[in-house]
């Protein structure tokens, strides 16, 4: 049968009628902290998923359980003890009726194990379970140089940022589908629009973005096991392929943790200007991909599926400094922030006496960087002046023009994208601006330390997906409860009948 969408106002009236029957002067009573998790869930609206999956139910068979209320549950497992598995969240929800409850289930009539997995397989949209088939020829080993002490690995193809880059500026790119489409378009909606119109996102129509990747551990070695009969028969250099458990994952360099693992490179967006720090777009790599090549990937995605607004600026560490990647964000009318991974430390030389600092300033003859002296847009050019100058006054003792305002130099973003940057890095500006980037990283913290997101145990891409969307859905909550909570008072409005 098709499920029956219950509206938000009915999950309310239900959980009140709940509380006060079973937790108002009785035996089973609540401590502040289950307030928070009452709070959180009074105030996030999940009756659009029912909708969202309906055409997705037979009209034959039972009824099936509500989405919202399945969906609910787990978030909801993910917000008091994300470590455990589905298996013991539902022997926890026949241990805590309180739980139950908040679910939107009945005590006493809670789901099993395996109406869970079929809500997730509906709620991802991926037929697959995996992107990669499971059979695949047996992985080579090669050993392994480690890279030094915080050093992050290099690319394993030199040269594929440029051609990627340069294929999709030559013919664009077509969007494809993705294991995450389903549960992106499905946290766009219902997600990012709410925490857009509580203003916790920026502004939605020049919205500034940061781009970081992370490592997470699935495996702590690649499981897989042979398909003909080799070892039956003696032959101990086989070479068929073999059937892998996650054929997505390959192994690659933490460099935090200063080993190799097994599993994905999580390379996530999130917003800038945001002060919870809140995701925007995840995409699971292999782990053995370069952030840089993670950035061209995700970026290209991230602006075919993003419908709430304009991408206006990126904030990006030292790993994706390469000219391909300024090319492609000039392409979007994407103004890159990117520290500079420094190669050189000699000047660059011009045709005229000035030269080219390592961080794209220029240097006059007597060797003092120039100051930056607006942009000029109908140019498209930067305006730099002498550092000894101010107004009329010149305190240059060798000044290298008769102007009294001294010398001028004029750079063009067409000559070095990499160097030459709308806002100077020298600026006051691109140092506030800048400062926003590790906003990225504190987010992903909050997914794999707060949320355990390694935690998950899961042998498909598709319940990583829906694990990982399931935690940024949490984090958006914690969002609202935190920017509402002065006002909120859940525990009089509850018990208002028992009073």
């Amino acid at each position: 049968m098709k499920p029956t969408l219950i509206p938000h106002i009915s999950y309310q009236n239900f959980v009140l009628d709940q509380l006060n029957t079973h937790y108002s002067g009785g035996i089973l009573t609540l401590v502040r902290k289950d307030w928070t998790i009452i709070s959180k869930l009074w105030i996030t609206d999940l009756s659009f998923t029912t909708t969202w999956l309906h055409d997705l139910y037979s009209v034959k068979g039972p009824e099936p359980r509500d989405p919202a209320s399945m969906l609910r549950s787990y978030l909801l497992c993910l917000l008091t003890s994300p470590t455990l598995s589905i298996t013991e969240w539902v022997n926890q929800l026949h241990r805590v009726p309180l739980y139950t409850i908040l679910s939107g289930f009945e005590p006493g009539d809670v789901p099993g194990v395996g109406t869970f997995y079929d809500f997730f397989r509906r709620l991802s949209g991926f037929e697959k379970a995996n992107v990669k088939p499971f059979i695949k020829l047996k992985r080579k080993k090669k050993q392994k140089k480690k890279p030094k002490k915080g050093e992050k690995a290099t690319p394993r193809n030199p040269g594929i940022i440029r051609k990627l880059v340069d294929r999709h500026l030559r013919h664009g790119s077509k969007q494809k589908q993705l294991p995450g489409d389903q549960l992106y378009a499905f946290f766009q909606s219902q997600f990012l629009e709410v925490s857009a119109r509580l203003g916790l996102l920026g502004d939605p129509h020049s919205l500034g973005v940061v781009g970081d990747g992370t490592p997470v551990e699935t495996a702590s070695y690649p499981r897989s096991k042979p398909i003909c009969d080799c070892s039956a028969q003696g032959l101990t250099n086989c070479t068929h392929p073999r059937r892998y458990s996650q054929p997505d994952i390959d192994s690659g360099w933490d460099s935090s943790r200063e080993r190799y693992f097994n599993g994905y490179h999580l390379y996530m967006i999130s917003t800038s200007d945001s002060r919870f720090d809140l995701p925007l777009y995840p995409r699971l790599h292999p782990a053995s991909r370069h952030d840089s090549v993670s950035l061209v990937v995700s970026s290209i995605e991230f602006s075919q599926r993003y419908t709430l607004g304009t991408i206006d600026k990126i904030l990006l560490d030292a790993a994706h400094d390469a000219e391909p990647i300024y090319e492609l964000l000039d392409h979007h009318n994407v103004e890159p922030f990117i520290d500079l991974n420094v190669r050189t430390k000699k000047n660059f030389s011009t045709e005229s006496d000035i030269q080219i600092s390592p961080i794209g300033v220029p240097i006059c003859p007597i060797g003092k960087e120039m100051k930056p002296n607006g942009f000029d847009i109908s140019q498209n050019r930067q305006k730099w002046r002498c550092p000894l100058a101010c107004g009329s006054k010149n305190t240059c003792s060798t000044p290298c023009s008769k102007a009294k305002y001294g010398r001028t130099f004029h750079t063009f973003k067409r000559d070095n994208l990499r160097l030459f940057t709308k806002t100077p890095r020298s600026s006051e500006k691109w140092k506030l601006i800048y400062k926003r980037r590790t906003s990225v990283e504190r987010s992903n913290k909050r997914e794999k330390v707060d949320y355990h997101l390694e935690a998950g145990r899961h042998r498909s891409t598709k319940m990583w997906y829906v694990r990982l969307y399931s935690i940024m859905m949490c984090q958006h909550i914690d969002a609202w409860y935190s920017s509402q909570k002065e006002t909120l008072n859940i525990q009089e409005i509850i018990f208002t009948k028992s009073a």
